[in-house]
């Protein structure tokens, strides 16, 4: 999940008293009508010091089966599979009902029905996709090359809000403030893989080998489902370029460093410093032409891959090219091509044993296309404003309680202070829906037309973000649909989203106490709050400008604990050959750290000085911290977990629970000793903010 989330502070005498708060026995379940968190699910045979994920989540862990069309499944599973039906049937109303022609409403019912119509799709067969390869197949020389390179280019990373670095374009694109003024930039980013990493590509380990083995059959399965001859040479082309791509690129964790990404290039320096493509062929078909100033995120990258459009032949290049344009509609051709999509990158890559139903599938790609449009029509029925009332309280708190923080640390200079709490002070929040929404009236929606849909949605999005170039910045602006299961910190824009398709149960629930709410979305939000401050937030100032804010001392101080949270992630190892990442999951460990602080921090002070309820013999902090544990509740197949490892900045669920180690409050909450496998002296708990 590409999970971001939010905020936190406190009192140094409120602390003081936190530490000194005595152990408290673990009490027996007692059977409560809803207690508003799982108790079957516990294992309360595990000791919460040696494994406080299996304590929280043991019997369901045992018990759950991850579903055959996943590879992961845990919370944010359930909760988006509810959220699905709840879709469909607001989608399926409207196809019922008597929305105008070419309203948002009558769009999104077509878009799904058209989906969904897959007699009609087969009969169509691939006369869709065949101009695409028919000007593939008519590149003589580089400058063609670069036409048809540029004429691929879409609005589809986006490195700091959503940490979406992957594209199966040879570049991707991203138009974001820029770092260094509030106007728009376009962002260029590295792209052109058809697996998700360049590790895939080029680590040694026998398990990856296999994987390089079966991705070749891939490729040749696809061509020769498209009638194309030799597709063994071919795929063997297209695999031997893919894997120059890749090392042509940079690590993860290099492209996650915001201090070597913000390199500004005139239009005239990708001619000298990225010699091989054409850039003047590749601008003009992208749309780019008129563009003087651009970021190019990975330089050598760019580079690189430049030269690989001289250097390589043209023929492996259209291999290449028709190989991307057939995976990359696979959804909307004849479903063998759907079926072999998922072989691979579901199966072999994710671990799940079957395809998602029709229905699920046509659900997510419509809120792809017309994502607001049913964002609309999900928030007007299920995201009542008592909510967001709640929500908005919460956020109020748990910021209030991150500020006390900052106002704690006896390590900060008032300098870095001062500045750190202008940012908090000015930090825009948004929650369950944007403020405005998007106009669909450009978007053109073809009953019957599922591959001409696809592609007109995604040159409506990009022409959307292409406009964006010269117009003041829009700080309301939300990169998250309202029923999207997830919450996003957006750095540039110093603002937050949290949709309502995440403020349900077991996350957000009105009718339980408020302790498991601090817990599940409160941690979140905290979560959210501290990007701002983790270790590449903290690099921007109030209005999101990359600018170094910081005294030296402090700034040392702040790295110094940074430290000690990668080496405490570096240790885990989630699978026999493969341990986790500390500089790669650094911002979002960060971000769990003072989020869970700053949550149980605004939880104590909503109390008002009083007891909090015990509910089934649990006490209020206990309620908080089983809470979070089960809100990362989820168990993953071995492709699915590999893969996240790999590539994906946030660490497994059950080492983002093992955050509460770090937490005084946790000690004291479970009667947590040294010798147990979670115990940390205190001298070793990280303390961030």
């Amino acid at each position: 999940m590409t999970l971001s989330p939010a905020s936190k502070r406190l009192i140094a005498a409120s602390l003081f008293l936190l530490a000194a708060r005595p152990s408290r026995a673990l009490a027996e379940p007692v059977d409560v009508p809803d207690p508003g968190i799982d108790l079957a699910g516990m294992d309360r045979s595990v000791a919460p010091g040696e494994d406080f994920f299996r304590y929280a989540n043991g019997v369901w862990l045992k018990t759950t089966e991850i579903p055959p069309d996943r590879g992961a499944y845990g919370v944010g599973s359930i909760v988006t599979e509810r959220t699905s039906a709840r879709t469909v049937e607001l989608i399926r109303e409207a196809a019922a009902g008597s929305a105008a022609a070419g309203s948002p409403a009558r769009k999104v019912a077509d878009y799904y029905a058209t989906f969904m119509d897959l007699p009609a799709i087969e009969a169509r067969g691939l006369r869709p996709l065949q101009p695409s390869l028919d000007r593939i197949a008519a590149i003589a020389d580089v400058r063609d090359l670069s036409r048809v390179l540029g004429g691929t280019l879409r609005a589809d990373v986006d490195a700091m809000n959503a940490t979406n670095y992957y594209t199966d374009n040879l570049f991707g694109l991203w138009i974001a403030q820029d770092f260094d003024a509030e106007r728009y930039v376009p962002f260029l980013l590295q792209g052109g893989l058809d697996m998700p990493d360049r590790d895939y590509y080029l680590d040694p380990a026998p398990r990856m080998a296999e994987i390089r083995a079966k991705h070749q059959e891939h490729i040749a399965a696809l061509l020769k489902l498209a009638g194309l001859s030799d597709p063994a040479a071919r795929a063997a082309r297209v695999f031997e370029l893919e894997r120059r791509i890749a090392e042509a690129h940079w690590k993860r964790e290099d492209s996650e460093n915001v201090a070597r990404v913000n390199n500004h290039w005139t239009r005239k320096q990708f001619d000298t410093a990225a010699p091989g493509m054409d850039w003047a062929a590749f601008f003009a078909e992208a749309g780019l032409a008129g563009v003087s100033d651009f970021v190019v995120w990975q330089p050598s990258a760019v580079t690189g891959l430049s030269a690989l459009v001289a250097g390589q032949p043209l023929a492996s290049w259209k291999d290449y090219l028709a190989l991307h344009a057939i995976e990359h509609s696979a959804a909307v051709l004849p479903d063998a091509f759907s079926q072999e999509a998922f072989q691979f990158h579901g199966a072999v890559l994710g671990g799940a044993t079957q395809r998602a139903d029709r229905w699920k599938r046509a659900v997510a790609a419509t809120n792809s296309a017309l994502g607001e449009a049913v964002g609309r029509l999900y928030t007007e029925r299920y995201f009542p404003p008592a909510a967001k009332a709640r929500l908005q309280e919460m956020v109020k708190n748990i910021t209030a309680a991150f500020s006390r923080r900052i106002d704690a640390l006896a390590w900060m200079t008032p300098a870095t202070r001062a500045q750190a709490k202008a940012k908090l002070a000015v930090l825009k929040v948004g929650v369950g829906y944007p403020d405005r929404w998007i106009d669909y009236s450009g978007l053109e929606v073809v009953r019957g037309d599922a591959f001409g849909n696809l592609h007109r949605a995604e040159m409506f999005e990009y022409r959307g973000n292409l406009g964006k170039l010269g117009q003041p910045v829009d700080r309301a602006e939300w990169v998250m649909t309202p029923q999207t299961v997830n919450a996003v910190n957006l750095p540039v824009l110093n603002a937050m989203n949290f949709p309502a398709g995440i403020l349900q149960p077991p996350y957000f629930d009105l009718a339980r106490p408020v302790a498991m709410d601090y817990g599940a979305i409160g941690a979140i939000i905290g979560h959210e709050i501290s990007h701002s401050f983790d270790d590449q937030g903290a690099q921007f100032d109030a209005k999101g400008r990359l600018r170094n804010w910081w005294t030296d001392e402090d700034l040392s101080h702040f790295r110094s604990s940074s430290k000690k949270l990668v080496e405490q992630y570096d240790a885990y190892k989630p699978l026999p050959d493969l341990a986790l990442n500390g500089k790669l999951t650094l911002s979002e460990n960060i971000a769990d750290v003072a989020g869970l602080a700053a949550a149980y921090d605004a939880y104590r002070l909503s109390l008002g000085g009083k007891p909090a309820p015990v509910v089934a013999g649990l006490t209020g902090d206990q309620q908080f911290f089983i809470a979070y544990a089960q809100s990362w509740r989820g168990k993953s197949r071995e492709p699915s977990l590999r893969r996240q490892v790999l590539g994906d900045s946030h660490s497994p669920g059950a080492y983002r629970v093992a955050t509460v180690r770090n937490l005084d409050a946790w000690y004291d909450a479970f009667g947590v000793k040294p010798g147990q496998a979670l115990y940390l002296p205190p001298a070793e708990r990280v303390r961030v903010w």
